[in-house]
């Protein structure tokens, strides 16, 4: 087969790597792709929302399978796109239609089917610039600290979380009626606060049959400790180790099974990556939000644990066989640590040459903000490299990955030194 790679993060590069190793796949493009991509497939310099370019590009290369890794072509409709069009609609695409797409891409939307579903979550109301006031009120109702998040994509920025009334209210005005985030605010949904530890649940279907892909726990916060700004995530440990199997029962009963009948359902057709945000609040899992991709850097966790060939999994989704297959994981732990740019999620400098990559041994470097320029690997994101790393225990595999971080360098290097404190 002939496979495309939609996006340019450590997620794609981490696809990449996995789709490789498959003796199914004789030929490898990504779009746009980085320098870790470039060492295994070949870049092809693309957006990933540019559908038109996409689609030359497919006919061109007689591509087979499209894999989209980020949410923006999703949500813009990038499946539809294909089955829409006599020369595609025969081409393989893995990821939601658009319908399905709207569970990331409008909070409201994601809020009405769990609660139509009976899916456990948050309780919540959602406002926009005509009846702000209410929105006041409502936070009123609500004991410190308060949700508030954008109704559409923001970039992973849209979600506010504040111990004062008058602060709520305040950034709730400037999101609603000063556009804080643009379109993606001109609703807000406002939660209750849920207080709890988080991880996050991947699962694969082919839109009635489904897999649970192994769990993972991110880290969202610059600073150690979970202070500081949110950011797309620091590093990622799997499995998650207060997942314990009666804990991962009642995620696949409450919340996976519901999802996948809840699509079917609804009528919203879904072939790929439902990636489930929980809280473990007490004993219950319960649901914070839906992505309709695979996380990062969960991916760089996820993955590296799956032993099945990856293109026979993907196959399976776009054949609607999943139900055929067994899945193979990797007993051992996998820890990710996130090499950010300083400055990083706020204003920082690009093109910094990163040095030491040829002296990682036993641990495997995953590309995110990094590209090839005049021969050189260089900076070119805020979150930069993911070192992952395999080991008995999740404290092994850690020690390896901040071992193999320091031999790597570029200016203003920064990451975290206390993934998996918490645990």
């Amino acid at each position: 087969m002939t496979i495309l790679i939609l996006g340019s993060g450590g997620r794609e590069h981490t696809f990449a790597w996995k789709i490789s190793q498959s003796p199914l796949c004789n030929k490898l493009f990504v779009a746009p792709g980085n320098s870790g991509t470039a060492a295994i497939a070949e870049n092809v310099a693309i957006s990933v929302t540019d559908f038109e370019a996409i689609k030359t590009l497919v006919l061109e290369h007689n591509i087979d399978m499209v894999v989209v890794g980020p949410e923006d072509p999703l949500v813009q409709g990038v499946h539809d796109f294909f089955l829409n069009d006599e020369k595609l609609k025969h081409v393989a695409v893995i990821g939601p239609e658009k319908a399905a797409a709207e569970l990331e891409g409008s909070k409201e939307f994601a809020k009405e089917f769990l609660f139509r579903h009976n899916i456990p979550t948050a309780a919540y109301q959602s406002f926009n610039k005509s009846n702000v006031e209410d929105g006041y009120a409502f936070l009123e109702t609500l004991t410190a600290p308060y949700v508030l998040k954008a109704d559409g994509l923001a970039a992973g920025k849209g979600v506010l979380i504040l111990n004062d009334l008058d602060e709520a209210k305040a950034e709730l005005k400037a999101m609603l009626v000063d556009s804080k985030f643009g379109a993606a605010s001109t609703k807000v949904v406002i939660e209750e606060f849920l207080d709890g530890i988080e991880l996050s649940c991947f699962v694969l279907t082919d839109g009635k049959n489904y897999k649970v892909l192994p769990t993972a726990k991110d880290y969202k916060r610059i600073g150690e400790g979970d202070t500081g700004l949110n950011t797309g995530g620091m590093g990622a440990v799997s499995p998650v180790p207060f997942a314990t199997d009666e804990f991962l029962e009642k995620i696949e009963t409450r919340i996976v099974k519901p999802t996948i009948e809840g699509l079917l359902k609804d009528n919203l057709p879904y072939k790929g990556f439902v990636f489930i945000g929980l809280i473990k609040v007490g004993d219950d899992p319960m649901v914070i939000e839906y992505n309709v991709r695979m996380g990062d850097p969960e991916t760089e966790v996820v993955l590296p644990r799956l032993k099945n060939d990856f293109v026979e999994l993907l196959q399976a989704v776009a054949n609607g066989t999943l139900n055929q297959i067994d899945l193979e994981i990797d007993v051992r732990a996998a820890t990710t640590v996130m090499t950010v740019s300083g400055g990083y999620p706020e204003a920082y400098e690009k093109g910094k040459e990163i040095t030491g990559l040829e002296a990682i041994e036993d641990s495997i470097p995953f590309h995110a903000g990094a590209d090839l320029k005049d021969g050189k690997v260089v900076t070119t994101g805020g979150r930069v490299l993911a070192m992952t790393s395999y080991g008995n225990t999740y404290q092994e595999a850690i020690k390896k990955s901040y071992q193999n971080i320091e031999k790597l360098h570029f200016d203003k290097m920064y990451y975290r030194k206390d993934i998996g404190f918490d645990l």
